[in-house]
């Protein structure tokens, strides 16, 4: 991935980067994933996959912002990568309550689709297996729309 998102910008980086997984952070297997797994194993830690892979894509000088939900301590994090390259991180959970009216209110006079995002519909009651589907990443399953009753 790093490769293609520097071809893509002629070898220098992105601007800005964002890290929006947080806590379900999880990758594939390379030295500092397997670094998580053993401090996860033997301490509450969180892994950091998404963020490291933010803070390498970043050009020097870039922004990486984290409106992830993170809840407990996280490591080990590319820190040097971070300090080196002289990011700016920007934190913060998105504050929906400010917001969440103002979409509704696009999505509903029909000016935002919120359709292109939506993967799979289903009923409440199905949301523990569909969330096992977007965990393991399986059946395209990105983002679902639920509905409180049947019907």
């Amino acid at each position: 991935m790093q490769e293609q998102i520097l071809a893509m910008t002629k070898g220098a980086g992105p601007d800005a980067v964002i890290e929006a997984v947080g806590l379900e952070s999880h990758g594939a297997t390379t030295a500092q994933s397997v670094a998580s797994a053993v401090m996860g194993a033997v301490t509450s830690f969180e892994r950091p996959f998404a963020l490291n892979q933010a803070i390498l894509a970043c050009r020097p000088g870039g922004t990486v912002s984290m409106p992830g939900v993170f809840v407990a301590q996280v490591g080990p994090i590319a820190l040097g990568a971070l300090m080196q390259k002289g990011l700016t991180l920007r934190t913060g959970q998105t504050h929906m309550l400010r917001y969440m009216r103002p979409l509704l209110d696009l999505i509903l006079a029909g000016r935002l689709r919120s359709d292109s995002i939506i993967t799979h519909r289903a009923k409440l009651e199905d949301g523990p297996e569909l969330y096992e589907a977007f965990r393991a990443k399986r059946e395209g399953c990105i983002k679902v729309m639920m509905t409180p009753h049947a019907g």
